[in-house]
């Protein structure tokens, strides 16, 4: 697992961002067991119903057969620039990743050039999941 490079993936998703209203493109690069990326970015709309990019990401892989994960990387920021804080994913991100991983998968992030890492437990602790880890 070279996280290095998935960072660099997560920011390159980055440029395929819709967010005409926030203004602030998301990137994320998912991890399969079985070694296998799959990229997403946040798509905006004028309603609700906007998709962030770790689910952007998730549902690619899930839609192709994929259902064993071992990390995802996210980076964010203002469009065309480049990340100086980090970006971590947002709460229904969180609840809807637990639904398919465990509690040690790892979530990666960029703040000022580090690579920061998390497990979905240090970012859920009492999430709602049936799983029992």
């Amino acid at each position: 697992m070279n996280k290095e490079n998935d960072i660099k993936l997560a920011d390159l998703a980055r440029e395929n961002s819709y967010s005409p209203y926030s203004n602030f493109s998301v990137g994320a690069a998912l991890r399969c067991k079985n070694g296998h990326v799959f990229t997403g970015c946040n798509i905006e709309n004028h309603g609700i119903q906007s998709c962030c990019a770790e689910r952007t990401a998730f549902l690619k892989a899930i839609s192709e057969g994929e259902k064993e994960f071992e990390s995802i990387s996210v980076v964010g920021a203002v469009h065309n620039e480049e990340p100086t804080s980090e970006c971590t994913p947002c709460g229904y991100c969180r609840q809807f990743m637990s639904e398919f991983v465990d509690e040690n998968f790892k979530i990666y992030t960029l703040s000022s050039g580090e690579i920061k890492e998390y497990t979905i437990k240090d970012l859920l602790p009492n999430g709602f999941t049936n799983h029992k880890d």
